[in-house]
């Protein structure tokens, strides 16, 4: 279950990152996450 919710976020992020970039920073952002 763990796993899955975990590769399902990983797509959609993928896809936010292909489809609206500036989203995509302020959504790692809200969520604290850092690359």
């Amino acid at each position: 279950g763990m796993m899955r919710m975990i590769s399902r976020r990983k797509k959609l992020l993928q896809y936010l990152k292909n489809e609206n970039s500036e989203r995509y920073k302020n959504t790692i952002t809200a969520l604290g996450l850092r690359k």
